[in-house]
């Protein structure tokens, strides 16, 4: 098992910029494929970023692709979303979210019931 725990959310103006981290325990968050979800009032959970378990490749909703980054740092157990140029639609409650692969798997992941594990969620609110 692993137990997440987000980092980074704030209120920001838009066109400004934060980075969100995600905290992992355990001893094999190499093993993990990893993505960040964020849901807004009244909306459905949807994903911004995913990445393999190596981090070496990545995915982006198109809405955010250009704008943010997602990278793993496996010897720190952390995933990092970088989030520019943000505009007020960007608000949300942001979550990561774990799938733990096995052998060689080496996949990301855009569907939510594709991850087992999930943090509680930060807030990050952009004003116009």
């Amino acid at each position: 098992q692993v137990q997440l725990v987000e980092s980074g959310g704030g209120l920001v103006q838009a066109g400004g910029s934060l980075r969100l981290s995600c905290a992992a325990s355990g001893r094999t968050f190499s093993s993990y494929a990893m993505g960040w979800f964020r849901q807004a009032p009244g909306k459905e959970r949807e994903l911004v970023a995913a990445i393999t378990r190596s981090g070496r490749t990545t995915y982006y909703a198109d809405s955010v692709k250009g704008r943010f980054t997602i990278s793993k740092d496996n010897a720190k157990n952390t995933v990092y979303l970088q989030m520019n140029s943000l505009k007020p639609e960007d608000t949300a409650v942001y979550y990561c979210a774990a799938r733990e692969e096995y052998g060689s798997t080496n996949y990301y992941y855009i569907q939510a019931p594709d991850y087992s594990y999930w943090g509680q969620g930060t807030q990050v609110i952009v004003s116009s």
